[in-house]
């Protein structure tokens, strides 16, 4: 079976007590203490590990008349985060789902999350197959990190900045207001809507575990107007788990990741080039070389293309369908 298909069925699958006088707080929940960098660098790098992951939807309030919320519906899967770069300022987290199916285990690349300490620029998404370049004031830049997520082929999904800080004993990284494509859980029912505009949180748990919550408001046009339609809570949970096949994905990581290292050059290159990124969007996999590209991948880790004529392969299709030959 295709990795497309193995992603399409995966993804299709996944009171207060009362008190007799009110607690004293051990402090005030409003005060935020100040992160620290190594501290930013502990909780990304802790979303590193072998997890089980369960994927939380739920449209719960309607923003027009005419719009009636989805019934919630939860996902899971077994899920693989490793670190495949870190410069001090910069670390770099590759997914890697693992997937039983009529026996066998296969591994699907999954998305990336780049994670950059005060830089000048980030990759923001711009609607409809666009990406580019913004400026973070420089007001701004002191203590942020941005976060760039990346598409199953390493091609761009969304960028936005933030800070780490402590609030009421617990650390999250919030993102500032960010424009996003849809995903394919939505892409693939041509909803009324075409993006989101999100806040995401991602915070380390006790169990050695994180969060990625996303507070989602789904956007469509009316007339040529953006206006929203409805406001989704999504939460993924990932706790520790490795009774699973790990080895596999790191098997197929060692025999693909320079494949893959070729593949995010290119897309490198392409946004220094243009000041950005245009291409197609899709609804399965997210544009419309994400499959060729995720299969090479795929093939690569099972001996049956070698990885120069990928590159090669790869580049090609980038340049074409990104108007940068």
């Amino acid at each position: 079976m295709k990795p497309t298909a193995i992603i399409a069925a995966l993804l299709a699958g996944i009171a207060a007590p009362a008190f007799a006088q009110p607690p004293e707080p051990p402090v005030q929940a409003n005060v935020v203490a100040p992160s620290t960098f190594e501290a930013d660098r502990a909780s990304i790098l802790a979303m590193a590990g072998n997890f089980r992951v369960r994927f939380d939807m739920r449209e719960q309030t309607s923003w027009r008349e005419d719009y009636t919320p989805i019934d919630a519906s939860t996902s899971g899967g077994h899920e693989v985060v490793r670190v495949i770069a870190d410069t001090g300022r910069f670390i770099s987290l590759q997914h890697l789902l693992v997937v039983t199916h009529e026996g066998q285990t296969h591994i699907i690349k999954h998305w990336r999350q780049d994670w950059t300490y005060e830089p000048e620029t980030y990759l923001a998404y711009a609607g409809q197959g666009q990406w580019r370049v913004e400026r973070i004031p420089e007001e701004r830049r002191r203590g942020v990190w941005t976060q760039t997520v990346w598409q199953v082929d390493d091609s761009p999904r969304y960028g936005s900045y933030g800070r780490w800080t402590e609030t009421g004993g617990v650390r999250r990284w919030r993102s500032d207001w960010t424009w996003r494509p849809l995903a394919r859980r939505d892409a693939i029912r041509s909803p009324r809507y075409d993006r989101y505009l999100a806040i995401n949180r991602h915070s380390p748990t006790p169990d050695g575990g994180w969060i990625h919550w996303q507070d989602n408001q789904k956007m469509g046009l009316v007339e040529g107007d953006l206006v929203p339609f409805v406001q989704e809570s999504l939460l993924n949970t990932y706790r520790p788990f490795d009774d699973y096949d790990v080895a596999a994905a790191d098997r197929y990581w060692a025999a693909s990741s320079d494949y893959w290292a070729a593949v995010r050059a290119e897309w490198d290159r392409v946004q220094t080039a243009t000041g950005g990124i245009r291409i197609q969007e899709e609804a399965q996999t997210g544009n419309v070389i994400a499959g060729r590209l995720l299969e090479m991948g795929t093939e690569i880790a099972a001996g049956e293309l070698q990885t120069p004529a990928a590159i090669a392969e790869a580049r090609r299709l980038i340049r074409e369908a990104t108007g940068t030959n």
